[in-house]
C-alpha cells in the first residue's frame, strides 16, 4: 500500500460516503499498553526522571490517556508532561530537574510533519538540544516493536468496518508511526478493507482529512471515528461528522456503533440530537485539568 502525501490527494471517491477512523484506543486496545509499558518506562529513563518516577508516571498518564489531550502526537505530549511535572509541589520539593521543553516548543512551532525523521534531520543539522528527545522517541518506537503484538481489535470492530466498506471509502487517519500501523492492521487482517493508511509521516489528521475528502464528497457524508478530542477536532475542521470511541466504554461504544449509529449515517439521521449527545458524553469524561 502506497502512503504518501501526494497518494492521500490523488485518492477518488469509489463510494458514496467516507469514514476515517483512528488506530490507538479506537480499534486496537493498545492506549494503555503503548504508554504505559512503552513511553513512560523511557520517559523516565531518557529524562533522568527516576527520582520522582512516581509523579512522571501520573503525568504521562495523565496527558495522553486521562485527559482532553488523549491522543495527542508525542511531541506535544512531551512538552505539556513536562511542564506539568515542572511546577508539580512534589516534584518541585525533590528539586529534581526537569529537561527544558523550549527548544522542543521552538522546534513544534515550525515543523508540520512530527515525526522521528524530520526531528532527526533536525538534530543532524546542528540542533543538540533535541538529542534527548530523538533518543527517547527511537527508543519508544523499538520497545512498541518489541512489546505490542497480539492484541486484537476491539469486539464487533471487524463487523462494523465489513459494513462500512459496503457503502464508504475508509482510511486509517492516525498520529501512529505508519510502519506500526501497518504492522497492526496486517497482523488482524483488516487493512485489506480500507482504501490507505495515513500515519504521522502524512501529517495531522486534520490534513489526512482534508487531502483524502475535502471537496470530494458531501460533509454530511463524511464521518471521523475516534477516541480522543484531537479526532474530534480535525472531525469539524473539515466539517465532518464525529462518533466518539469513548475510553473505558470501548465495547460498548463499538456496540452502539454497529447496532444503531452506522446505520444512521448512512441515513442521514446522524447529524444533530443524536451526535450531541454522543460528543457530550463523550467530553465529560476528560478533565482539561489534573487533580494535583
Amino acid at each position: 500500500m502506497s502512503e504518501s502525501v501526494q497518494a492521500l490527494q490523488d485518492l477518488k471517491p469509489a463510494k458514496e460516503f467516507f469514514i476515517g477512523i483512528d488506530s490507538d484506543g479506537c480499534v486496537f486496545d493498545t492506549m494503555e499498553t503503548k504508554h504505559k509499558e512503552c513511553f513512560t518506562p523511557m520517559f523516565i529513563k531518557h529524562f533522568n526522571l527516576q527520582a520522582v518516577s512516581k509523579y512522571a508516571r501520573e503525568a504521562w498518564d495523565f496527558v495522553n490517556l486521562y485527559s482532553k489531550t488523549r491522543g495527542v502526537n508525542r511531541f506535544p505530549a512531551l512538552v505539556r508532561t513536562l511542564n506539568l511535572l515542572r511546577t508539580r509541589p512534589e516534584v518541585v520539593a525533590r528539586k529534581t530537574k526537569v529537561f527544558d521543553t523550549a527548544p522542543i516548543e521552538a522546534w513544534l512551532a515550525k515543523e508540520s510533519k512530527l515525526t522521528n525523521s524530520t526531528l532527526a534531520a533536525e538534530v543532524k543539522g546542528g540542533n543538540q538540544a533535541l538529542a534527548t528527545v530523538l533518543a527517547w522517541s527511537t527508543a519508544v518506537n523499538k520497545s512498541v516493536e518489541d512489546l505490542v503484538y497480539g492484541v486484537p481489535p476491539f469486539p464487533l470492530f471487524r463487523e462494523s468496518l465489513q459494513r462500512m466498506v459496503e457503502k464508504a471509502d475508509v482510511i486509517v487517519v492516525s498520529q501512529t508511526p505508519t510502519d506500526a500501523l501497518q504492522r497492526e492492521w496486517a497482523e488482524h487482517d483488516i487493512a485489506k478493507y480500507v482504501r490507505m493508511i495515513a500515519g504521522q509521516e502524512l501529517g495531522s489528521k486534520t490534513d489526512h482529512i482534508k487531502l483524502a475528502a475535502g471537496g470530494k464528497y458531501p460533509t454530511q457524508k463524511m464521518l471521523m471515528i475516534g477516541d480522543a478530542p484531537g479526532d474530534f477536532k480535525a472531525a469539524k475542521a473539515n466539517g465532518a461528522l464525529f462518533y466518539p470511541i469513548i475510553p473505558g466504554q470501548e465495547d460498548a461504544s463499538w456496540k452502539r456503533f454497529h447496532n444503531e449509529a452506522l446505520a444512521r449515517f448512512f441515513a442521514g439521521s446522524y447529524a444533530g440530537d443524536y451526535e450531541t449527545g454522543l460528543v457530550n458524553e463523550f467530553e465529560a469524561g476528560l478533565p482539561e485539568k489534573p487533580n494535583w
